[in-house]
């Protein structure tokens, strides 16, 4: 933040008295309205009614003290509001300046000030949370628990259960949060039966289901229903035989690896609380439509015409929601060509090159219509995510999508162009797919197969991705560091403070009004979270130990922790800002292919810790945050995300364990209930590439250049740094981290899964955002989450009714998009009769 010195000339305002303005009725109702009351003035809203006795009891001085430290705090804060920041910086600089008399520069003064200072500055937060918080509503109950562990253990169970099968199946929070709250209303029937402890009761109905209780309930599933992320992966590879056959990988293996993967990151979470938690600048976008579908089904709503609409929040999501649920039939099942929007494709099938640039299916999808589903519109949140962001990735897949990748396909770059250009796959010097098996003997490298078969290729857009993923790891530590260190200098000043004085509240720094409401709240001690970490740790150190087989050093495990932690801060303050996350499994699988070479499955275990810390870091930060906007208690957060997750591992381990013993077949291609296991295939894939072949036969052999990507993410930040401080107003929405970011959104997805949400961003996040602020307030992130809940439910109804056991409707509209090359797009170029292969000849191998 860029440290400026403000003067205000206020001459002529007074400044002696707290109400110094004199309103007419139509004055007062118009300030009513700003803070957003009944344009039509028949119900009263309580949100506006609280901060416009906040405007009153507001002098103009200290108005002007809150205007101009937000210009300081704000100055680069890209959510901040432009047209925001270009007015209170006209009134810092007086009445005069301001061009309007003193009674409106006073008014407009308090009312900015008001909101900042009482609500929030972002218009979105403002739009799913309140001002004041009631104390005494119920949040921990036995009911919400109940349910809360009840929504955990069956989207858990299912989510694991069909995490294995393609198509897959899951339950969304969203799903479930439709569900919880019919749960919820349930118990107001029941008895008013409890027990008082400490002076306080607890009952199984307290009274009615509460829109803190629904919050609570939601956090306690939403942190876990995802699965462990050793259960969906580790666990299906180290056991099964076509993987790695490990007779040694018991359950007992499987309870530490799970337990202590899932409570490292939980640990972590604590001391990040401080760098993006409590300050007012990390948003968490990608987490208000949770708040804002929860208030639509939990919290009163006051009548008001907002833009001619009057329709309350909870009629408008079940309506959307209906209306999601019911068109998902006709992308999902009876016209598929309207998912896959192909069109260009179809004019000429068989045109090679216009499958490559505009395919959708196997192609970069260059395509200005693409889709109209809106599964695939929602791929990068685009009515969440804020507009700038979603440009900034969108640059940064044009760039790879219409430059990069061509590039390197056409001009046939290390044999990329025998090779189908945007596949994830990887091939032998034949042109087909290289199986890993192919090299093993007994889970370890065989060099006389490996010399026998040849080393594994890359596509076109594989390379790029890579390439990109070298360059950000460096560039996103360096440039974020950089241009955050005032508040990552400042988290870590707060944190030495409360060691020093353990007794010191973790608020004391932070005065924006939900701090202070959450001040009121015990908070949950830093040595908890250490205490957390601690056990994780031990009971990974056990897990290596005691199971030899893994062939995993102690050491590994604090490396992977270590890495862990130094990319956190930039990761997860990226992600609080702009929506946008990316995982360290690949810099993890490339240092342990380095320093590990020949060694699959403790690159398996490392990389378990190496992605799920970060993973699960962030999960369980976001779900403070969230706490923080609902005003839930920490304690309860803390006891609700420990028990939450218990439940988590038992059951994911216990899911997996029965599939393992009850499913024939499991992840073979041909399974009959389509429990293929792609997912574990890649990882397996993934396991052998990097832990047995190793990295060094791959890049120093075969891809040289991409480690030279190390140094330009290295490089790269020091102009766009240059830029930022010297042209700040014109780079204020230039994102470069997230520019680089834009160009891992390929092998197997491309352009045609971001253009329709380029376009829902800019009417949403832009357009209606700017021009219909009240409206946007309302309804935006309600759309959201009914399009998506809606899509969710109408799949799960589907995917049980016709297609588990499959009743296709073969005709036209499903079949177009794959009857041309798009579908099945192979290389380029023909592999040469003489010598039948790509590549180096065998004697030269890496």
């Amino acid at each position: 933040m860029n440290e400026k010195n403000i003067t205000v000339d206020v001459s002529g305002a007074d400044l002696s008295s707290k109400d110094s303005l004199n309103l007419d009725a139509d004055q007062i109702h118009k300030i009513k309205v700003s803070f957003g009351a009944d344009p039509d003035g028949e119900t009263q809203d309580p949100i506006s009614e609280f901060l416009y006795e906040k405007f009153r009891h507001i002098t103009i001085e200290e108005a002007i003290d809150v205007l101009k430290t937000s210009i300081v705090y704000h100055d680069d804060d890209v959510n901040f509001p432009n047209e925001v920041m270009a007015k209170i910086q006209q009134i810092v600089e007086g009445p005069e300046a301001y061009g309007a008399d003193i009674e409106v520069f006073e008014r407009d003064a308090k009312v900015e000030a008001t909101l900042i200072k009482f609500h929030s500055p972002y218009p979105e937060v403002r739009a799913v949370t309140s001002p004041f918080d009631d104390t005494e509503e119920s949040a921990e109950t036995f009911r919400a628990y109940f349910w809360g562990i009840l929504w955990t253990i069956i989207g858990t169970g299912m989510n694991q259960f069909f995490s294995p099968r393609q198509p897959s199946i899951s339950l969304s929070a969203g799903i479930l949060q439709i569900f919880l709250m019919p749960c919820g209303k349930l118990t107001e029937y029941l008895p008013d039966w409890g027990f008082t402890f400490r002076g306080k009761r607890h009952s199984i109905n307290p009274g009615p289901w509460t829109y803190k209780e629904q919050m609570f309930a939601t956090i306690i599933f939403s942190v876990s229903i995802g699965g462990a992320y050793a259960s969906l992966y580790n666990i299906l590879v180290d056991r099964l035989p076509m993987y790695y056959d490990a007779a040694w990988a018991t359950v007992g293996y499987q309870f530490l690896l799970v337990f202590s993967t899932q409570f490292v990151g939980f640990g972590f979470a604590g001391v990040m609380r401080r760098l993006i938690v409590y300050p007012v600048r990390a948003v968490w976008p990608t987490l208000l439509p949770t708040l804002a579908l929860n208030k639509a089904l939990a919290a009163t709503e006051t009548k008001k015409t907002i833009n001619g609409w009057t329709i309350s929040r909870y009629r408008f999501f079940l309506i959307t929601f209906a209306a999601a649920f019911l068109y998902f039939w006709i992308p999902n099942y009876l016209f598929g060509a309207t998912s896959y929007f192909n069109w260009m494709t179809w004019i000429k099938p068989d045109n090679f090159d216009l499958a490559v640039i505009t395919g959708s299916i196997g192609g970069l999808g260059v395509n200005p219509i693409p889709t109209f589903d809106w599964t695939v519109v929602n791929y990068n949140s685009p009515l969440t995510i804020p507009f700038f962001s979603q440009m900034n990735q969108y640059i940064g897949s044009l760039i790879a999508g219409i430059v990069l990748i061509p590039a390197v396909f056409y001009t046939n770059y290390k044999w990329s162009g025998y090779l189908p250009v945007n596949s994830n796959q990887i091939f032998t010097n034949t042109g087909v797919r290289y199986n890993v098996t192919r090299v093993l003997t007994k889970g370890l490298l065989d060099y006389d197969k490996y010399m026998s078969y040849g080393p594994p290729f890359y596509t076109a857009a594989n390379l790029v991705v890579y390439g990109a993923f070298f360059a950000l790891y460096p560039f996103a530590i360096i440039y974020t560091f950089v241009v955050d260190w005032t508040a990552i200098k400042n988290s870590a000043l707060d944190l030495w403070q409360t060691i020093k004085n353990p007794r010191r509240s973790n608020f004391e720094n932070h005065d924006d009004p939900h701090s202070k409401m959450m001040s009121h709240y015990r908070e949950v001690p830093d040595w908890w979270f250490v205490v957390v970490l601690i056990i994780a740790l031990v009971l990974g150190i056990i897990m290596v130990q005691v199971y030899k087989e893994t062939n995993t050093p102690v050491w590994g495990i604090f490396f992977a922790i270590g890495i862990n932690f130094i990319f956190l801060i930039p990761i997860t303050l990226i992600y609080a800002v702009t929506g946008f996350s990316f995982g360290l499994n690949v810099l993890v699988e490339l240092i342990i292919g380095y320093i590990m070479p020949g060694n699959g499955t403790a690159l398996n275990i490392l990389k378990c810790y190496g992605y799920n810390i970060d993973g699960q870091a962030q999960s369980y930060i976001s779900d403070q945050k969230m706490a923080h906007y609902a005003k839930i208690p920490p304690i309860a957060i803390f006891k609700g995300q420990m028990i939450s997750t218990v439940f988590q591992c038992l059951v994911s381990v216990g899911i997996v364990n029965w599939q393992l013993s009850n499913i024939d077949g499991l992840c073979t291609k041909d399974q009959a209930q389509k429990f293929s296991c792609p997912g574990a295939n890649t990882f397996f894939s993934a396991s052998v590439f990097w832990g047995v072949i190793g990295p060094k036969k791959v890049f120093n052999g075969l891809y040289p250049i991409l480690q030279w990507c190390f140094l330009i993410g290295a490089l790269a930040p020091i102009p766009c740094l240059l830029a930022k401080r010297y042209f700040p107003k014109t780079t204020r929405y230039f994102q470069p981290t997230l520019i680089i970011g834009g160009m891992l959104q390929f092998a197997p997805y491309n352009l045609s899964y971001l253009t329709a949400g380029m376009y829902a961003s800019f009417a949403f996040m832009h357009y209606l955002r700017k021009r219909y602020l009240t409206w946007w307030e309302k309804y935006n992130y309600v759309l959201s989450s009914s399009l998506t809940a809606g899509c969710a439910f109408s799949a799960v109804i589907i995917f049980f009714t016709v297609q588990y056991h499959p009743k296709d409707i073969v005709w036209w509209g499903n079949n177009v998009p794959y009857e041309g090359l798009d579908a099945s797009l192979p290389g380029r170029l023909e592999i040469p009769e003489d010598p039948g292969y790509i590549g180096p000849s065998p004697e030269n191998y890496p």
